[in-house]
């Protein structure tokens, strides 16, 4: 098997999260201190804005070569093969997992780094990977450009962005957020932030018209940890949290239906749980 990506030095170089922690040490990882206290009260208006007024921002040119790069390998590998996308893979361990566990899907793990992308892996990847240097927030809109739509799609451990003035950061708080509804598919989102899992529950909720439960997650009895994050955050004894909903499950008419019928409140978490403070 052969070590491929899609890089190239050429590339503009990504910014990173001044909070991005090194996930290299293990048993060492903070734990998240935030002044919010419960899902943020400004969700649910922002949703509704991000829902009602689609993002227009420019696309920059070395993600739609990126993406370029990713349509040709995939259909290189086989063009009949179901689509999975690692959006945020960092050093690709969870690409490579995925990889495996999905012989006969193509797997493209994006992260906008390219330090992270090119440092060490601990084993090639399958000819049924690529790792692709790659701004997210254009490559999600550009594969839902070209009509694609996922089988998977993960999300794990993301920045969390915990100040109460950074929801907008938050994936689920960005105004590309609704296009995860147009690429479909089964999608699963992991962090150590509990507020943040319960968020993301709730804006799926909305985007998909499907209840979706944020819950404790456990790496399975003789498993291994997906990600360096996850395998830090277990040796440091973090709890870990998960949502998922598959988007499959929905009719398109009936999710942009029940997405843009949002409600003000956070169903399921008592008042005393929603941040009040900005």
């Amino acid at each position: 098997m052969s070590y491929r990506t899609g890089l190239s030095a050429g590339q503009a170089p990504a910014s990173e999260p001044a909070d991005a922690e090194d996930a290299a040490g293990e048993g060492n990882s903070r734990f998240i201190v935030s002044a919010q206290d419960g899902p943020h009260r400004d969700l649910p208006a922002l949703l509704e804005r991000h829902l009602a007024h689609p993002f227009r921002k420019p696309v920059l040119d070395y993600n739609r070569a990126a993406l370029a790069t990713a349509l040709a390998a995939w259909r290189d590998w086989n063009p009949a093969a179901p689509l999975i996308l690692d959006a945020g893979c960092g050093v690709g361990w969870s690409t490579l997992a995925i990889a495996a566990q999905y012989p006969d899907h193509f797997v493209l793990g994006v992260d906008q780094s390219l330090e992270r992308l090119q440092r060490g892996k601990p084993l090639p990847l399958p000819e049924n990977a690529l790792l692709l240097r790659a701004d997210l927030v254009d490559f999600w809109r550009l594969l839902a450009g070209e009509g694609i739509r996922l089988a998977r799609h993960y999300n794990l451990y993301p920045n969390p962005w915990p100040k109460i003035g950074h929801l907008a950061r938050r994936w689920h708080g960005h105004a590309v957020f609704p296009v995860w509804c147009e690429l479909g598919g089964v999608l699963e989102c992991r962090s150590n932030w509990q507020i943040y899992i319960a968020e993301m529950a709730f804006a799926l909720s909305r985007l998909s018209g499907q209840p979706v439960a944020a819950e404790a997650y456990a790496v399975p009895s003789g498993g291994q940890p997906m990600t360096p994050f996850e395998k830090k955050y277990l040796a440091s004894g973090h709890g870990l949290w998960r949502c998922v909903v598959d988007f499959a499950a929905v009719a398109s008419d009936q999710t942009h239906a029940a997405a843009n019928g949002l409600a003000t409140g956070f169903s399921g978490f008592p008042a005393s749980t929603v941040d009040q403070r900005q």
